[in-house]
């Protein structure tokens, strides 16, 4: 029997190290188990602490071949200051029809037609509330000229490159993710034309180590520009969700981005309205600031399902600022995350 993730982390977690252990002290990257071969990358601060750390690299990989299940075991040292500089920005590949991202079952993109509908906010809560229940997730922040998902998800950490050209994603909340976002400063704007946003896209799919996922949760850009079209062209897509608000200018955007995916054929699984009631944490008055009920009237309009209605709630805004999605605490916020991640497992989409 090929052993579990939580198996392998938890025979890491016996390897003490410095300050803690390897699982504590986050040092495990890229972790692949594939037909009982395990291989992940240790990851030392420095040059100088990796080359003393061979010791603990050959006891981490005695403790993993002495598991059940597991026929090999290869572990590699590394270190963020040793590793060759990744350049991420380049001309796309040549088409070769849509491609599929090595160990990740399903691709799901979460789109709108315009900014400001929450989108990333629902794609970060959706990915926490998703582990939560039990699915490997990954989430991966397409929105290259706005990248938000870093500060929701409490991760500022520059991923690591062993070798120049793979890319190792960071790891928050029982997510892996990914993000241009890591790569640039904070303040730093990303100055490209569509070639150089096309192949960043198709370096954060291909590139990055993402392991074994049961779904990858893509954050799309609002609108239907490049990024869009060519994470529906070049990429297996499960399907796409959408996310809008309900009032009338919110929705006529959401129709185009709806007739989008239609064109591209990629599956819409599904609408989300956002905002759709704010209740007065005094009196508890219910107050409908951009409507209600419009995604859910589109949705049967066009015959397709409607996955749900997520409050405006203040402890949603300060959650993400804080780098703590709702959704990975207690409360009506996550209840209503965790009610939206069972609709999609049961419906087989993660």
């Amino acid at each position: 029997m090929t052993p579990s993730r939580d198996s392998i982390l938890a025979a890491l977690d016996r390897i003490e190290v410095p300050g803690g252990t390897l699982v504590s002290r986050d040092m495990v990257r890229a972790l692949v188990i594939e037909e009982g071969a395990v291989r992940f990358v240790i990851e030392a601060a420095s040059a100088e602490q990796a080359r003393l750390m061979e010791p603990v690299r050959a006891r981490a990989q005695a403790a993993l071949e002495a598991l059940p299940g597991v026929r090999s075991a290869s572990v590699v040292l590394t270190a963020e200051a040793a590793a060759p500089k990744l350049k991420l920005g380049r001309h796309p590949t040549p088409d070769q029809g849509p491609q599929a991202v090595p160990g990740v079952q399903r691709i799901l993109a979460i789109g709108s037609g315009k900014g400001g509908v929450g989108k990333s906010t629902v794609s970060s809560n959706l990915a926490v509330a998703l582990a939560r229940q039990g699915r490997r997730v990954g989430l991966l922040d397409a929105d290259i000229y706005g990248p938000s998902q870093p500060r929701m998800m409490g991760v500022s950490k520059r991923p690591a490159s062993p070798d120049g050209k793979t890319i190792i994603p960071l790891k928050a909340h029982g997510v892996t993710m990914m993000s241009i976002g890591l790569m640039v400063k904070e303040e730093e704007a990303i100055v490209w034309r569509g070639p150089m946003l096309m192949g960043a896209l198709q370096q954060m799919l291909g590139q990055v180590a993402w392991g074994e996922l049961d779904v990858l949760l893509v954050d799309l850009p609002p609108g239907t520009g490049d990024v869009a079209m060519t994470l529906c062209q070049r990429t297996q897509l499960t399907g796409a969700i959408v996310v809008s608000t309900p009032q009338d200018v919110a929705l006529l955007d959401a129709r185009k981005a709806l007739d989008m995916f239609h064109r591209l054929g990629t599956p819409v699984l599904g609408l989300i309205e956002n905002m759709s009631v704010f209740v007065c944490p005094n009196c508890g008055h219910e107050s409908h600031i951009f409507g209600h009920g419009g995604v859910a009237a589109e949705a049967a309009r066009l015959d397709v399902p409607f996955l749900g209605e997520l409050p405006l709630e203040l402890s949603v805004r300060l959650a993400g600022d804080a780098g703590t999605p709702v959704a990975a605490g207690e409360g009506p916020m996550a209840d209503a995350y965790a009610r939206l991640a069972q609709r999609l497992i049961g419906g087989d989409l993660a």
